[in-house]
């Protein structure tokens, strides 16, 4: 069902949906449920009746999945310390039953549609939005660099930027994507076919690529690269090309929103043939590019300014805290060296002492021959020394 999707588990969602698709029941089943019965559970209730064969690959497929969890947990966990709860922590990845970590069933098929629907929805929002950031981003540092110059030079970079924006906005019409005059460009100057014998029908299976009867998002989006190339060139200095997928994306979402009826994000022949009897295929209104619709609003670039401001203040009162923490040790570590040296002289005092000790002088008064004498004997010579 969905191709290249950008979800973290893309590779494990893609894998499941190949092999379901291998099983001639289940593929019947996918391409006659309505998108709204899939998303409701229907579908996932089929995987009772594939065959042996695909439900043993499943339970392959899903262990594989569990353990690239696990080892994805464990990797974190030795960043951060502490012990692993693989159990609690597999909850947060809500596309698989992580009770039971063996066999793929019901319920991990009915959780894997459940997530992904949800995930892609969000996912463009979350593109646009860190677009958005980048913007507001590429503008504050614009302004903080007009700080650090004088007056000349920042009339000259002034002049300069509004030079640049003007260059780029001078670009051909740019047709509305997924229109007759936009598809006939691309039919033309890439496919090289006469715009007089546009065929809908033709036009659809010469760009579906995979040949799998759809316009998927990627399939839309190449048709959008004639136009593109109008308004963004990777070696002007004006042209941004981070912009460019930003526009890329806001073309396919349009035609998505005009032309997939059944919201399963692909869009079938049906539904690409019916959109090219539109009043809107056929007098399209003007598109308006990028840079005539700024990604932000002033209310939204000074709330993001005044968070930067907060965080690189958060960021200078850790620093002074850090170097305060750097002080005290090395206020520590100098008296630990004090106090090293100190016993290391200790010591060698103490070396010193050992290797001058000499034997106690003699005892005072006695001659040498009275101290050998034995105790009691040196009163007796006195006695006799003493006699008439």
């Amino acid at each position: 069902i969905w191709r290249d999707t950008g979800l973290h588990y893309d590779r494990y969602l893609r894998e499941v949906i190949d092999f379901l698709e291998k099983d001639q029941h289940f593929r019947e089943k996918l391409h006659n449920t309505d998108m709204e019965d899939i998303k409701q559970g229907k579908l996932a209730k089929e995987l009772d009746f594939v065959s042996h064969h695909v439900r043993t690959k499943l339970d392959e497929l899903k262990r594989q999945e569990v353990n690239r969890l696990r080892t994805l947990i464990k990797a974190k966990q030795d960043l951060e310390g502490g012990n692993v709860d693989h159990q609690a922590l597999l909850k947060q990845f809500e596309y698989l039953n992580h009770m039971n970590p063996h066999t793929f069933e019901v319920d991990d098929l009915d959780r894997l549609i459940r997530s992904a629907t949800k995930d892609l929805e969000n996912y463009d929002k979350e593109r646009h939005d860190e677009f958005k950031r980048y913007e507001m981003m590429k503008e504050h540092d614009r302004r903080e660099h007009l700080k650090t110059l004088d007056d000349d030079d920042r009339k000259k970079e002034e002049e300069h930027y509004e030079e640049m924006r003007k260059k780029h906005a001078d670009h051909p019409k740019v047709n509305h994507p997924g229109s007759q005059n936009q598809l006939k460009e691309v039919w033309e100057e890439a496919d090289g076919l006469d715009p007089e014998d546009f065929d809908p029908k033709t036009f659809f299976n010469l760009h579906d690529t995979n040949g799998d009867g759809f316009f998927d998002e990627q399939e839309l989006e190449a048709l959008f690269t004639k136009e593109l190339e109008k308004i963004y060139d990777p070696t002007n200095e004006e042209d941004d090309m981070v912009e460019m997928e930003e526009e890329r994306l806001r073309m396919r979402e349009h035609v998505m929103n005009e032309v997939d009826s059944n919201k399963d994000r692909l869009v079938s022949l049906d539904e690409f043939l019916v959109a090219t009897k539109k009043k809107e295929f056929l007098e399209p209104d003007s598109w308006e590019t990028l840079e005539q619709n700024q990604a932000y609003t002033d209310e939204e670039m000074r709330e993001f300014e005044e968070h930067l401001a907060q965080q690189e203040q958060d960021l200078n009162l850790k620093a002074v805290d850090l170097q305060k923490q750097r002080d005290e040790l090395e206020r520590q570590q100098e008296q630990l060296n004090a106090q090293k040296i100190e016993l290391q002289q200790a010591v060698e005092h103490m070396e010193r002492l050992k290797s001058q000790k000499v034997e106690p002088p003699p005892e005072h008064g006695l001659p040498q021959a009275h101290q050998d004498l034995p105790p009691g004997h040196h009163e007796a010579a006195q006695g006799e020394h003493n006699m008439p």
